[in-house]
């Protein structure tokens, strides 16, 4: 499925959602998550502390004393300093005011979305001197196929700028597997990073780490922006930013842990209990499938007739017909829905099971599109016949798209 994610409109219109860090198609994590990750590695990370009420940031900075501060909103976005969620408290005073303004703050951004994220937590830590900024992260390099480190001297800006107005700034090295990275490979990127003496040693053990890290934990990005150098001449992460693949969190309880639902949006976190993959979009057909690759070609056919698909919803193979009712009642629950289009190959999925679960959900509020073939589907027909569920019934997914669409046009 990640291969094909460009390939044609509806497939489009997913990859573009992917760039915002909420949906779950990856685990994202907090900052001083990563921080702590990286920690275990090796990686220098300043001290810092994380707060959830006022009264604790009383504590936090009491503990400090008057030294300056940084404040920072805990959210899984990225600009937060341009929301104005990253502040420097100039003393204690000043940082626990910072931390109660920013308690609650929402931020709304590319990013997140219109629904936005919620901080429920901020960070506190000691400012620190920086004398140069670099960028290292590590991430999946599909045209090669390999993970890649990713290096720039130019740190603290996006580095999609940087790759884009002077693309000699940054150096791309592939990561063997089992996240080693060569004697060669690090002297290359010391001297592209300008690094000498020891802070050379300490950049190349910063590295390593970072790429043992990511392979470890089956990241799909782990990044320091900013690696910063300070004017005693240690490398430390000031930032830091980590996404799990969704498939290997089996293999990571503590990390599956971290998962955090006030920050996705409120249907994906209900779509998350019952281990639904459910990825909102901003069309108005909601979509009911078996198989990512059926959801697929079920999103390219409604833009192919003229609609927009409102969500992405996978039941899976072997769902039963509690978890069918639970995802219909997530689509449907979407105000912005105005015709729901399921769209069922019976394999190892019954479509008996899934009309059960149509009709525990109560049906839908607005036209529903059935199109279903397979393993069980004279007698799903008939269960949502029998209770008496309003349906179109399309023979193929053209004629099932076409009619979901003049749906929404009302024809």
């Amino acid at each position: 499925m990640l291969l094909s994610l460009f390939s044609v409109e509806g497939n489009r219109i997913l990859a573009d959602k992917r760039i915002n860090p909420n949906i779950r198609v990856i685990m994202h994590i907090h900052e001083y998550q990563a921080k702590e990750l990286l920690r275990r590695y090796g990686v220098t990370v300043p001290d810092f502390a994380v707060v959830s009420d006022v009264e604790e940031a009383k504590r936090v900075v009491a503990d400090l004393g008057t030294e300056k501060v940084v404040v920072k909103v805990m959210v899984h976005a990225g600009g937060r300093g341009k929301a104005g969620g990253v502040k420097i408290a100039e003393n204690g005073e000043e940082a626990v005011l910072f931390a109660q303004e920013m308690l609650g703050m929402k931020i709304v951004n590319r990013q997140t979305g219109k629904e936005g994220v919620v901080a429920e937590k901020v960070m506190i830590a000691p400012l620190t001197d920086i004398d140069k900024q670099y960028y290292l992260s590590c991430a999946i390099d599909r045209e090669r196929g390999c993970a890649t480190l990713i290096a720039s001297p130019e740190g603290g800006v996006e580095i999609e700028e940087v790759a884009e107005k002077d693309p000699d700034k940054i150096l791309k090295i592939p990561v063997s597997l089992g996240g080693r990275l060569r004697s060669y490979q690090l002297f290359e990127l010391a001297k592209f990073m300008g690094w000498k003496g020891d802070v050379a040693k300490q950049g190349m053990r910063t590295a390593q780490a970072m790429a043992k890290a990511f392979f470890d934990n089956d990241c799909s990005l782990l990044e320091i922006n900013p690696l910063a150098l300070t004017p005693e001449g240690n490398i430390v992460a000031l930032d830091a930013k980590c996404s799990i693949d969704d498939n290997a969190l089996f293999r990571h309880p503590k990390i599956s842990s971290m998962y955090d639902p006030s920050q996705s949006p409120s249907r994906e976190a209900e779509a998350e209990k019952h281990d639904l993959s459910y990825i909102a979009l901003d069309g108005n057909i909601g979509c009911m499938v078996n198989g990512a690759g059926l959801a697929m070609a079920t999103m390219d056919i409604i833009s192919h007739f003229g609609g927009m698909p409102a969500n992405f919803l996978d039941v899976g193979g072997g769902a039963t017909a509690e978890k069918v009712a639970e995802g219909f009642k997530i689509i449907a629950s979407d105000p912005n829905v105005k015709a729901i289009l399921v769209n069922i190959f019976g394999g190892i999925m019954n479509c008996e099971t899934v009309a059960e679960g149509i009709v525990a959900a109560g049906g839908a509020f607005v036209p529903l599109v059935l199109r279903m073939e397979g393993t069980g589907v004279e007698e799903g027909k008939q269960k949502l016949v029998a209770a008496g569920i309003d349906v179109v019934v399309a023979d193929s997914m053209a004629t099932a798209a076409e009619k979901v669409v003049a749906c929404t046009k009302g024809n």
